[in-house]
Formats: C-alpha cells, sequence, structure tokens
C-alpha cells in the first residue's frame, strides 16, 4: 500500500495523433489528474478533458532539440508524485513500444510511488491502417514484427539479427527510422528480401499532417531523398503495402491537410472542433474567451429585480445561445417560473439561437433572413409597437445596436448582462508553437471579442506583434460585425460565409480548402 502523503502516476499512451483513438481509461486519467505532463506525439486535443486548474506540463522532444532530458522527466514524475499530487504522463502511442515507460516505472518503483501503466494504441498498426495499409491480411501476411529503427547502425546491428527479421514475418515494422531507411533496405535485400518488396512510409499518421510515400527496398531511400521525408514516420515493408491503391480513406476527407484554429470559449469549442474533425481537418483548439456570471453583487442585484418584474415584457429578444443558457440559469438562481413571462413573444437571432430555446418549450418567431440584430429588427419592423417593453438578456460586450434601435423606434429596451465575457490565457504550449511557427493554416473567429482577445493572449505570452505573425494564415470570420473587427485589427478575412451560422462557416472552409487544393 502507498503512502497517503503521496500521489500517483497514470503512464498514459495517448495513442498515435488523432484524439479519438486513445482508450477509455486514458480518459479517465485525464479527467481525474491533478498535474499532465505530455509529449510532442500527444495531441493537444486531449487536454481539453482535463479538469479546470489542472497543471500542464510540456515535455516534447525533437530530435535535435529537448524541452527536458529523459531523466529529468523522470524525476520530475517522482517530485510531482511526492507533493501528493495525481499525475498522468501522457505519451505517444503505446508507451510500451519504445516508450521509455520502463525507465520511467522503474524510478517511481524506487521511490515508493505508485504508478499505473495504461496502453494505448501504438502507432505501428494505427498508422498504416489511416494510410490504407492492414499489416496483415489472409492473402498476403498473417504475421509482423515492429522492430525499432532508431539506432546507430552499428548497434542496429548488434540488436536486429537481419537473417531472421528478414525472413520471419510476412510484415515489418520500422518505428523511428527514417535517417536509416537507405540502411535498412540494404540489409534487407542483402539478407534474402526481393528488391521489388512494396516499402511505405508514412509521416506524422492519423494527424493532419500525415504524408505517405511509397517504393520498392531498392528505390525507397532515393523516393526519401527526393521528397525531403523527415521524421517521425512508420515504415511498412511487405505485401500489404499494395492495399493502399484501394483502401485509402483518411486522405480522402474533405478537409484532410487543414489545420484550424478554434478561438471560441472552451464550452463552446466542441461543436466546431467536432465538424472540423469529423472532415478530416485537425482543429486546433486556443479558447481565448471564457463566459462567467457577472461578478459584481449590485449587477446581480439589478439582474434579479428586472426578471422579477417578469409580467411586464411584451418581447424577450435574445442574440447567442449564451444568452439563452445565462438567462435560464438566472430564473433558477432567483426560483422564478417561466410561466411568469406568458405574456411576451421570443424572438432570436439565429438559428442556433432558436433551436436553444425551442428545446425549452418555447416558440420563437419567424427567424431574420440575416443572423444579427439588424435583420432581426428589420424581419419584426411591422410587429413592434412604441412603448412595448423588451427584456434583452445579453452579455456585458454585447453591441448597442440592438437597444438603440428599439429605442428610436418608441420602444423600451430593458438590458440584463446575464453574462461576461472574459480573456481566458491558454495553458496549451504545443498549440501556442503551431501559432508561432505559422503552422495553422486557418484561424476561425466566432465573435469580436475572438480577435481582440486572441491579439492580447498572444501579447501576454510574449509575441510583441501578434498582427505581423498572424499576417498570411487565411481568416474565417463568422459574419460581417466579426470581419469589421478582424479589417480594425490589421488583419485581411479570406472567408464569410453568406449566413453567420456554423453549418455554412464550415461549408465555406471546405470549398475554400477544396478549391485551393485542386489548384496545387
Amino acid at each position: 500500500m502507498r503512502s497517503l502523503d503521496k500521489g500517483k502516476v497514470y503512464l498514459v499512451g495517448a495513442g498515435p495523433g488523432d484524439p479519438k483513438l486513445i482508450t477509455v481509461r486514458g480518459l479517465q486519467c485525464l479527467e481525474q489528474c491533478d498535474v499532465v505532463v505530455y509529449d510532442r506525439l500527444a495531441s493537444p486535443r486531449l487536454l481539453r478533458h482535463v479538469k479546470p486548474g489542472t497543471e500542464q506540463i510540456y515535455v516534447g522532444k525533437l530530435p535535435d532539440r529537448h524541452t527536458m532530458k529523459q531523466e529529468e522527466i523522470n524525476q520530475l514524475l517522482v517530485d510531482l508524485a511526492l507533493q501528493g499530487k495525481t499525475v498522468t504522463r501522457l505519451k505517444g502511442g503505446d508507451p510500451t513500444i519504445f516508450g521509455r515507460v520502463g525507465e520511467e516505472a522503474e524510478l517511481l518503483y524506487d521511490n515508493g510511488i505508485e504508478f499505473e501503466i495504461v496502453p494505448g494504441i501504438t502507432s505501428a498498426i494505427a498508422v498504416p491502417a489511416y494510410a490504407g495499409i492492414p499489416v496483415t491480411h489472409r492473402d498476403m501476411a498473417s504475421s509482423l514484427s515492429i522492430i525499432t529503427g532508431h539506432e546507430s547502425p552499428d548497434k542496429l546491428d548488434r540488436s536486429i539479427h537481419w537473417d531472421k527479421v528478414t525472413n520471419a514475418t510476412g510484415t515489418l515494422i520500422f518505428l523511428m527510422g527514417v535517417a536509416k531507411i537507405g540502411y535498412i533496405a540494404e540489409q534487407l535485400i542483402r539478407h534474402g528480401k526481393a528488391p521489388q518488396t512494396p516499402v511505405a512510409l508514412i509521416r506524422w499518421g492519423t494527424r493532419v499532417e500525415q504524408r505517405t510515400i511509397v517504393g520498392t527496398l531498392e528505390t525507397i531511400e532515393a523516393i526519401v531523398r527526393e521528397a525531403d521525408f523527415q521524421p517521425p514516420a512508420v515504415i511498412v515493408v511487405g505485401e500489404v503495402v499494395l492495399q493502399r491503391e484501394k483502401l485509402q480513406w483518411y486522405e480522402k476527407k474533405p478537409l484532410f491537410g487543414m489545420r484550424v484554429l478554434v478561438t471560441r470559449a472552451r464550452a463552446q469549442a466542441s461543436e466546431l472542433a467536432d465538424q472540423i474533425e469529423a472532415l478530416g481537418g485537425e482543429p486546433c483548439e486556443f479558447p481565448v474567451i471564457e463566459t462567467q456570471e457577472p461578478s459584481e453583487p449590485a449587477a446581480v442585484e439589478a439582474l434579479r429585480e428586472r426578471l422579477q418584474d417578469a409580467e411586464q415584457y411584451q418581447w424577450i429578444m435574445f442574440t447567442s445561445v449564451n444568452g439563452v443558457d445565462y438567462f435560464y440559469r438566472w430564473l433558477r438562481e432567483f426560483h422564478i417560473d417561466i410561466r411568469r413571462f406568458h405574456g411576451a413573444r421570443i424572438a432570436a437571432v439565429g438559428p442556433k439561437t432558436a433551436e436553444a430555446l425551442k428545446q425549452r418549450g418555447l416558440t420563437v418567431e419567424e427567424l431574420p433572413v440575416k443572423f444579427h440584430a439588424e435583420g432581426l429588427l428589420e424581419k419584426l419592423e411591422a410587429e413592434l409597437k412604441p412603448g412595448e417593453r423588451v427584456l434583452l438578456p445579453r452579455g456585458d460586450l454585447a453591441r448597442e445596436v440592438l437597444p438603440r434601435e428599439l429605442k428610436a423606434k418608441g420602444l423600451v429596451p430593458i438590458e440584463i448582462d446575464v453574462y461576461e465575457t472574459v480573456l481566458a490565457d491558454s495553458q496549451d504550449e504545443l498549440a501556442l508553437e503551431w501559432i508561432r511557427e505559422k503552422n495553422i493554416h486557418m484561424i476561425t473567429f466566432t465573435s469580436s471579442s475572438t480577435v481582440t482577445n486572441l491579439l492580447e493572449v498572444l501579447k501576454r505570452r510574449g509575441i510583441a506583434n501578434p498582427v505581423d505573425l498572424l499576417t498570411g494564415i487565411p481568416v474565417a470570420s463568422i459574419g460581417p460585425i466579426t470581419t469589421q473587427t478582424v479589417v480594425d485589427a490589421g488583419l485581411k478575412v479570406t472567408i464569410e460565409p453568406e449566413d453567420s451560422t456554423l453549418d455554412s462557416l464550415m461549408q465555406s472552409i471546405v470549398n475554400y480548402h477544396r478549391a485551393n487544393t485542386s489548384a496545387n
């Protein structure tokens, strides 16, 4: 039994890159930990599953640059556990296959710290599958070998019995062997493999950067050199490679090859991120806004008083899903029955807001053609009567167009700030690294606050001129109001859908990507 004052470490395989390939147990470990220590090969999208306040430590390693040496990582896990923390060590692929989990676990054992190894889907199997290559096939290969190609040639000769490996199984999988591909091919041919044996290299498999090249043992070195093919990659040797011509599926998705920055609040980002992912793109979630209840007691009291006047309103106009959600939250908080608003007609600025109201049993007036305040006013022009009281549940940063125009028409707008929008400073170091390196193919903005807050967050993270950094990256704006904020900030908008909805935004991104992919 472990000491009660010591923490516990979960050594978790994150899978090969696609965040949905993590195991259920792996997700549980993320959800319950106090600290997550994660690698370069683990998808940053997995970090959205940690609880608020979880410390996130990035220890990614490149071939020529290590954020932290392996010995330092080992000691870090011990130190965190000795502080009584529950730690999830998130490693790419399966931690037991060339993942050095044995070293980490051994040091934990030596220090009397309880640990658990959570297997993951290994890249040796998943990456070929995403390239349309089954590692076994009834007519081609009934066995496989997984071999490290990371060692120097002299050590490879000591650790690999080429004469046995060459003919022992139908399929050979080499991990971390791109730099040694010529030597590997040479040894396989020398020990009996036919020079015409098919070979595939899959780089960054299951991720947006996935790239596959195919050749034979006698041609693959030249192909790799000509393509400047860089690690990390999985090498597949065997007849199963021929199946790729028929079975490749992932690379045919409409957003394959596109990494999209999602700046919405984390609570809302999932919908957009899931759409991007389903279409084959990779969402990079970097939330720069959060919503919360009003922080000032006076604001809460004013809110309570206006909601208590439920019978006095002829209209309630909602301009966002957040407005609906927080409105109902306050009704519950103040024990106000929605039926007290029976004299009010309900209006919504767009289909998502209307759907949120319909799910709560409310009937919504016909939607405007354009999903913004101006469109709503135009749609209701004939319905509005001077003197009518209009309740406007909104956020503190909502535009003044709606109350101003209602007042100009002789109505009495009653504004209530049911929520506040505040700056969210994302901890995601890998996402920030992608932004710094311009390894983002599209930025999405779904509100004016996402524009201003992204620039502010980047400044706080040490980027002196965020506009210069982001210039040149295509921008997708959900509508004209957000577009104006983007332009005012000094950036250019590439995409603005005809309808200000997420579905229209996504279709516009797909059309843009398809046009640019076919052009290239």
